[in-house]
């Protein structure tokens, strides 16, 4: 771990040679959890929105589900949080999980108060139901188009806003932190203007996931960990990293994307079906196609590793024309251009990375272990999904911490007087001791192995391997200086693809999305603990529950 550990910055800077931009709160992501904060902070303090790529270019946008709140008469708050909890085998935080469920109702409500149309049923909203959850509490948009309405509906409430300004297509480098680790913005660095530092009295971390360090992910290109690698070199805890949630079904298509199968449709009715046409959910799970994600994509690995096939199918042809087309529009156009009519033909799929369940250890109102930096999303970790996330909890999760996180940091700035101040920065990099490198084949070479070794089973012996081929490409990836959002992404997707198989061989047991094939037991006299990393401290085990370490002034 040496090598990753002895960088502070990606890149050599001199403060006083590039811009210098000045802000109350700079929240870098432009998800739901990023444009929730930065419409909360708004209340209180000017906000900078700094979005990698177009501003809807997010795991957000292309969220299929919907949102899991208790909006019926029939359903509860308290019956959500049981669900969490149970799904979470042991892991959740309580707290975090009951702030969210308590306060999730009203949040929804406040986001179709903004405009977002929900899909109704009369006067009600239209809810279903996915797996873990006990009764329907699934509010979803234009059938399966749940993201896109939710961002669009936030980023015009973000437009509309006099103290939001968002900048698009601009990739943040690193945090700018102090010798003390205090944070004080922002290096990022814009297509047409270059390098610029931002400063803030506060800053959010919203930038989502790292599916793409995977070969097979539902991700967007975007996905490669940016936020919990700056972190994690700005000295902030980490946690939960070993566990990765494995959607079971991502549409699998020589040449195609692996478009996300929403569960809603295994919500709706949908059965999965072996390369025999034999329905086997049943064989594995009590719920049938409604067990947990990680009970499914076990299932479904082993029933093609059983059968010698690629994969195994969805099978829609038993429902109702009408319902498909109302429901899963989106679905049913992109299976349409590979020549599959869900409605008269079985739908290959198989597993893919879908969500990060760890990242930056955060409190309720997002604050981290350094002072001044806030995260919320999926880049964070309250503790609300413990071993396996409920779905549709996630856009749950952002917009309630997201908001709390902006509230937080937005107050905060308010209360120091005038503009954010200049840091004493930390040590840069040495001058890069490497020549050319070829970006593309050590990515592909990663997400391969972290396919094979860091995936739905794992074992001693294949990350340890992994581990090894990551200290060795480490040795001269880390330590060149990049000019391109490739090379710095490469850099990311290394340092936190080494922390999960760091994680992951240290867990010696199977709980929830974690499955050690060394290991296939779970133990809870021993790992009813969370794993916490940082920069340059051994791994810690801390009880669920435990407070982390947080900084005296944040």
């Amino acid at each position: 771990m040496e090598h990753l550990q002895q960088r502070r910055y990606l890149v050599s800077f001199d403060t006083s040679l590039i811009p210098q931009v000045f802000t109350d709160v700079l929240v870098v992501g432009s998800g739901i959890a990023g444009l929730s904060a930065a419409l909360s902070a708004a209340r209180h303090a000017d906000v900078l929105v700094i979005a990698k790529s177009d501003a809807t270019d997010n795991n957000t946008c292309v969220a299929q589900g919907g949102i899991a709140a208790a909006l019926s008469a029939e359903d509860s708050p308290r019956a959500h949080m049981e669900d969490t909890l149970a799904v979470g085998q042991g892991l959740c935080e309580p707290e975090a999980v009951r702030a969210i469920t308590s306060e999730g109702p009203a949040r929804v409500r406040e986001l179709i108060a903004l405009g977002a149309e929900f899909d109704r049923e009369g006067a009600s909203l239209a809810l279903t139901r996915e797996g873990g959850h006990s009764a329907a509490r699934i509010a979803h948009a234009r059938g399966d188009a749940t993201g896109r309405e939710v961002e669009t509906t936030l980023l015009r409430a973000v437009q509309r806003s006099p103290r939001i300004r968002i900048v698009e297509h601009a990739f943040a480098i690193d945090l700018v932190t102090s010798d003390g680790d205090e944070c004080g913005g922002a290096l990022i660095h814009h297509g047409r203007h270059g390098r610029t530092v931002v400063w803030a009295k506060r800053t959010i971390l919203a930038t989502g996931g790292c599916g793409r360090v995977y070969r097979e992910t539902t991700n967007p290109a975007g996905a490669t960990g940016d936020g919990v690698a700056m972190a994690y070199r700005a000295g902030a805890e980490l946690v939960d990293l070993e566990f990765y949630q494995f959607h079971p079904t991502a549409l699998y298509v020589a040449g195609a994307a692996r478009a996300l199968i929403s569960e809603t449709v295994r919500g709706e009715g949908a059965r999965l079906l072996n390369a025999r046409g034999e329905r086997f959910m049943p064989r594995y799970h009590e719920d049938g196609e409604l067990a947990p994600r990680d009970a499914v994509s076990r299932a479904i690995v082993r029933e093609i590793r059983e059968t010698g096939h690629t994969c195994v199918y969805l099978d829609m042809r038993h429902l109702p024309a009408e319902l498909l087309e109302r429901r899963f529009p989106a679905i049913r156009e992109f299976c349409a251009q590979y020549d599959i009519d869900i409605a008269r033909d079985l739908v290959p799929v198989r597993p893919a990375a879908h969500y990060m369940i760890g990242g930056i250890r955060i409190d309720l109102d997002g604050r981290t272990s350094v002072a001044r930096l806030h995260a919320c999303g999926e880049t964070a970790s309250c503790g609300l999904h413990g071993a396996n996330r409920l779905g549709s909890n996630s856009l749950l999760e952002g917009l309630v911490i997201g908001g709390r996180a902006g509230e937080a940091a937005g107050r905060a700035a308010a209360a120091e007087p005038g503009d954010a101040r200049y840091i004493r920065l930390g040590v840069s990099v040495a001058a890069p001791r490497h020549g050319p490198l070829d970006v593309a084949d050590v990515t592909n070479s990663l997400r391969a192995i972290a396919w094979r070794d860091l995936g739905i089973e794992r074992g001693q012996f294949g990350l340890e391997e992994a581990i090894h081929m990551m200290q060795f490409w480490s040795r001269y990836v880390m330590d060149k200086e990049f000019d391109d959002a490739a090379g710095w992404e490469l850099q990311n997707m290394l340092l936190v693809a080494r922390l999960i198989a760091e994680a992951a061989l240290a867990r010696t047991e199977s709980r929830g999305v974690h499955y050690r094939t060394d290991f296939p037991a779970r133990d809870d006299a021993t790992w009813l603990r969370r794993i916490v990393l940082r920069r340059g401290a051994p791994l810690a085990f801390v009880p669920v529950g435990a407070p982390g370490e947080g900084p005296a002034d944040r």
